[in-house]
């Protein structure tokens, strides 16, 4: 059994099997290391050969979950379907656009990007992370005997996740340059963003999508619903594949 794993989650109709296939292509392409991708879903149809597929963990609380990335707490189940060895979790949305082997190498018990906004708080952001599968089953079994508490002390999973940690003393953050925002470090800001192509962040490894903007309306351009007019990103597509 692998000792080093990428693990992905993908439920319901937003994101289809084809994610998860390009996911692993970009990171067989940046990864020198061995590894084994894991996707934890509903549906592994479309699921290329190479991608280990286990249902999504239960989660034993009353009625539905508020908010859809609560799912993400699974991972730190401290028996997860045998499995035994380091993870990455990565979102399915993210590009990777350089080498990642670093997030295997540099030292911490639980590493997790610095969220984005107020930095001033712990609170980091769950779209690229990295641990000791069960080796943090306290995260899990605390947000199930406490659900109603927990939903009325944070606004999401990755900050309960983080707040966690950082309790227990084990919270790390990635180098801040590894995983730059698509939405506020390669966009320029208004008014250059009508007609400046997004960039690379020096340093980069990650880029992470959070918003309305994803990959595919990173590389056509134009406007959202929440967002102003952005200038498109073909170089997005020679990555994202």
């Amino acid at each position: 059994m692998a000792s080093r794993y990428i693990f992905c989650m993908k439920w319901g109709t937003l994101y289809g099997p084809e994610y998860v296939n390009r996911l692993h292509s970009m990171v067989q392409r940046n990864l020198s290391l061995d590894f084994k991708m894991v996707c934890f879903t509903d549906d592994e149809k479309g699921i290329i050969d190479e991608v280990d597929c286990y249902p999504i963990p239960e989660i034993d609380v009353p009625g539905n979950l508020p908010e859809r990335m609560w799912k993400k707490l699974t991972t730190l189940k401290g028996d997860l379907y045998g499995l035994k060895g380091t993870a990455l979790f990565l979102d399915l949305d993210v590009v990777i656009v350089d080498n990642i082997d670093c997030f295997f190498e540099v030292e911490g018990d639980f590493n997790i990007i610095k969220d984005y906004n107020k930095q001033w708080r712990i609170t980091g952001n769950s779209s690229v992370y990295r641990f000791e599968i069960g080796e943090h089953p306290y995260v899990f079994d605390y947000f199930v005997k406490n659900f109603d508490s927990i939903r009325k002390e944070h606004r999401n999973e990755q900050e309960y996740l983080t707040t966690a940690i950082h309790e227990k003393g084990k919270l790390h953050y990635w180098p801040t340059a590894w995983c730059p925002s698509y939405k506020y470090d390669c966009v320029s800001r208004i008014p250059f963003a009508f007609w400046k192509t997004p960039k690379i962040p020096e340093g980069s490894k990650i880029i992470i999508f959070h918003g309305e903007i994803n990959p595919p309306k990173a590389i056509t351009g134009g406007r959202g619903k929440w967002y102003r007019y952005v200038a498109p990103a073909p170089w997005v597509a020679d990555y994202w594949k």
